[in-house]
């Protein structure tokens, strides 16, 4: 997989799993998002029963230079609870949809969480000191009598084991009436978005009892609904700019300086359907899934049910690049219709340098598609190769005819075991893949 290393192949080696081993899986383990922070050294995963873990990159050791620092479990917190909706007899799932990390500007970190229905700004810091010497307190916490109270003490700071909390700054609620599918944070770190079927809401993080609506698809006659939101993402430095996804496979660049509500649009881009590939399927598989801005913002990634797009900003026609994740199901899509795998939601990200793009399967596979050299490769997230720095090997899939020794059928292939959820670090060959209930650890294999 050639990558950052100038043309030089990346090889990937296991380096670390979290989660159960056992086959029978609680709900509420479903790991729901993954996302590392700006600098890489914390990643975050959101799961089912609407917890939130983080994990902490050690700082390198110095002595064995080829390990580098491995990710521990830094907090674990419940960010949301199930709820109950009496008005409309609903219930309010507790599962994590999406988390985002606010840039760090002190030593308390932040993050964005989010379920189908409230946003919660979550605080983490650290306590490594705690006071004594209290005048109208023991040492206990008991309240000591202040007529007993004789001379004064100051109270020192002792040092204590590290602590670490997270506190909910901030309750955003009762925005959405659909199911909120995305949050971004605008790149004047002031304002963020989130997104539902139907409606995007511009908040400030500092405001949490009013919104503004952006954009609102919804027709005034409910049967005359053809489309649904699915993605949306602020441009990585423009903050005027954001663009959304939607059922119909395009995407809409919307400038917020045209107009307070951008129902019209300022770019469209879309791709006109292939006559031969169409289908009853057809409408299904395009729709999008994920939307992605590259970090230098010049391209923006795609994901539809079969493959991954990049699309140049100044180009709406069609895409510069399409990356097929696995043509192969393309004759199965009637039994992944009946089994619903064919409304499986998989994300995509890109690595630090924008040069090579990587998005999850089923099989436990995930694929890299090198933007360079246009190579791609398949990995698998499995346990049998669980030694640190094992190298992953290659995986082939055989869509038809005769299987060579190390390919493997398409008709053999797990569709209950699917990678939806991956991220890249931002600054390193770190990979962080979610299967089921575990999270994989990748990195390159340092010489």
């Amino acid at each position: 997989m050639a990558g950052v290393g100038g043309g030089n192949d990346i090889q990937w080696c296991f380096s670390q799993v979290k989660g159960a081993i056992d086959d029978d899986v609680a709900e509420a383990d479903i790991i729901s998002t993954v996302e590392f922070n700006h600098s890489g050294e914390l990643l975050a995963t959101g799961d089912k029963g609407g917890r939130v873990v983080i994990f902490q990159q050690e700082q390198e050791n110095k002595i064995h230079s080829h390990s580098r620092g491995e990710y521990n479990v830094y907090s674990t917190f419940q960010s949301h609870e199930p709820e109950f909706d009496y008005l409309k007899s609903l219930e309010i799932e507790e599962k994590i949809n999406k988390i985002r990390w606010l840039p760090q500007k002190n030593a308390a970190q932040f993050l964005l969480s989010t379920n189908d229905k409230t946003i919660k700004l979550w605080k983490i810091s650290e306590r490594d000191k705690r006071p004594e010497g209290y005048n109208l307190k023991e040492e206990d916490g008991r309240y000591r009598d202040p007529t007993t109270v004789t001379t004064l003490r100051v109270p020192v700071f002792r040092p204590m084991d590290l602590m670490v909390e997270a506190s909910p700054r901030r309750i955003f609620a009762n925005a959405h009436t659909y199911h909120i599918n995305s949050i971004s944070v605008n790149s004047d770190y002031e304002t963020y978005l989130s997104a539902d079927d139907l409606r995007i809401n511009l908040w400030h993080l500092e405001i949490t009892d009013r919104s503004f609506n952006i954009v609102d698809i919804k027709p005034a006659n409910m049967e005359e609904l053809t489309e649904v939101i699915t993605a949306a993402e602020f441009h990585p430095h423009h903050c005027n700019t954001f663009v959304y996804s939607s059922s119909k496979g395009n995407i809409r660049l919307c400038d917020m300086r045209a107009a307070a509500l951008c129902d019209r649009h300022s770019k469209l881009f879309e791709e006109p359907e292939d006559p031969s590939n169409r289908s009853f399927f057809s409408e299904i598989i395009s729709s999008i899934s994920d939307v992605k801005f590259s970090h230098n913002g010049r391209y923006m990634m795609t994901r539809d049910y079969l493959s991954v797009k990049i699309w140049d900003l100044n180009m709406e026609n069609r895409p510069v690049e399409t990356y097929q994740v696995h043509e192969y199901l393309r004759s199965k899509l009637c039994s992944l219709y009946e089994n619903d795998c064919i409304f499986d939601k998989f994300e995509c990200c890109w690595n630090g340098i924008d040069s090579v793009v990587m998005t999850g399967s089923y099989n436990n596979f995930f694929r890299m598609f090198d933007r360079n050299t246009r190579r791609d490769i398949t990995l698998e997230a499995s346990r049998e190769n669980n030694k640190p720095r094992t190298v992953l090997k290659p995986r082939k899939v055989c869509a038809s005819g005769k299987r060579k020794k190390d390919e493997i059928s398409v008709d053999s292939l797990d569709f209950n075991k699917k990678i939806l959820h991956t991220a890249w670090h931002p600054k390193e060959n770190i990979i962080a893949v979610a299967t089921t209930n575990n999270l994989y650890i990748f990195q390159d294999k340092v010489n």
